[in-house]
């Protein structure tokens, strides 16, 4: 960790795909600790996976921070660190899936500087499985809420 970053851990989850679902995120800064999640109940696990990422960049206070994300997604890891995102942004993310949170994300995303690694889940990494946990209780919650970009995507694909 180098001095002046900021770490955020992330992990999404669905019980089903789709089902309800949940993210964690644990953020650390020095020895400053908060921990976020958030349970929807209909769903899916790569939705879920960007949105922790999401919600932990929208966290932060200052606008250029430099911030190192670890995620067990191949989805979001590669979709940024190959540059897949940003060719699908190019395309208005035509026939691509999630676009509401894609486009969430670049705007959160352009205001820090970021890098991702991606971590093999459930591998003893212990803020991955901290944020696991997180992401699991999220969605075993009895005050769920609609993932609205989720039903109005699904409503979209119906009418094709």
């Amino acid at each position: 960790m180098r001095a002046n970053e900021i770490t955020i851990y992330t992990d999404g989850a669905a019980s089903g795909n789709p089902g309800p679902g949940g993210y964690g995120v644990v953020m650390i800064y020095g020895r400053h600790r908060l921990e976020k999640s958030q349970g929807y109940k209909l769903t899916t696990n790569n939705r879920m996976e960007l949105m922790a990422v999401i919600t932990g960049l929208e966290a932060l206070k200052k606008p250029g921070s430099n911030v190192v994300v670890y995620t067990d997604s191949k989805y979001v890891a590669d979709a940024v660190e190959k540059g897949w995102v940003f060719q699908w942004e190019s395309k208005m993310f035509k026939k691509k899936k999630n676009p509401d949170l894609w486009m969430r994300f670049l705007k959160v995303y352009r205001t820090h500087n970021v890098r991702f690694v991606w971590i093999k889940g459930h591998a003893n990494n212990v803020e991955n499985e901290r944020c696991d946990k997180l992401a699991v209780a999220a969605y075993r919650q009895s005050d769920l809420i609609e993932d609205e970009g989720y039903l109005i995507d699904q409503a979209d694909n119906m009418l094709l």
